[in-house]
């Protein structure tokens, strides 16, 4: 495996230093950068694209959260955190773990088999231009006191409100505060297809479809919703599927 690329975020000094002991016994972890606040963290994480990242829950000002809405696209997170799991439990998270300070070598040993597990995973053989997110990226969601790190390909729908964009993954429909041309820039095209103004589909989630009124095609998700393909989408919707 390539070296890990790896980022601490963390407020501590006396944190930092533990969390570089610990990294010592693990020369897959490549340590590229560190920060001591929210918006260092952002612009060192911005300009190397770390793989993973140790991000301390409780900083100064800013906290962890607050971190990740402001990333556009998310590396594999560990938390660090001085309190127990009550701290977090409204995080809704598909971070990969969270580390409980101070930090015990076995316990990290652990995380970082999950890391190792997670980057092997994730290697995919599509094409990525530098601007477009892929199918195993993952973007931060907080709707409310809810968080959650989706990852793109589990999007099967996202849909206008107002001047937002609501976002479909398993059972979830929280709300991302950017426009849906907006998000739609960033959607890999290989799965994403836009049906109406209103709605950007997820190919892979569709259940069923059947012709509709006008030339028009009415699409099945696989949790139920039902989509109207506009007239002139259908036709490159039937293009792309070779219907």
């Amino acid at each position: 495996m390539n070296k890990i690329k790896t980022v601490i975020v963390e407020d501590s000094r006396l944190a930092r230093n533990e969390l570089k002991e610990l990294i010592k016994s693990h020369p897959e972890i490549d340590l590229v950068g560190e920060a001591e606040n929210v918006d260092e963290g952002v612009a060192l994480i911005e300009a190397v694209k770390p793989d993973l990242l140790f991000l301390d829950i409780n900083m100064p000002e800013k906290d962890g959260f607050e971190l990740l809405e402001m990333l556009e696209e998310v590396p594999i997170t560990v938390f660090t955190t001085a309190y127990d799991e009550y701290a977090i439990k409204s995080f809704e998270y598909n971070a990969l773990d969270y580390l409980l300070k101070p930090i015990n070598e076995k316990r990290f040993a652990l995380a970082m088999e999950k890391v190792k597990t997670k980057l092997e995973s994730k290697a995919e053989n599509e094409t990525v231009t530098a601007k477009r997110l892929t199918g195993n990226s993952q973007i931060f969601i907080k709707d409310g006191d809810k968080c959650w790190l989706v990852k793109i390909g589990d999007i099967s729908l996202l849909e206008i409100v107002g001047n937002y964009t609501r976002v479909f993954f398993e059972d979830q429909n929280p709300m991302l505060y950017k426009s849906l041309n907006q998000v739609e820039e960033k959607l890999p095209e290989k799965y994403f297809f836009r049906a109406n103004r209103q709605q950007i589909i997820n190919t892979n989630f569709i259940k069923n479809v059947v012709p509709w009124f006008n030339g028009k095609l009415k699409l099945t998700m696989q949790n139920d919703e039902e989509v109207e393909v506009s007239r002139r989408q259908s036709y490159l919707f039937k293009d792309r599927m070779s219907l």
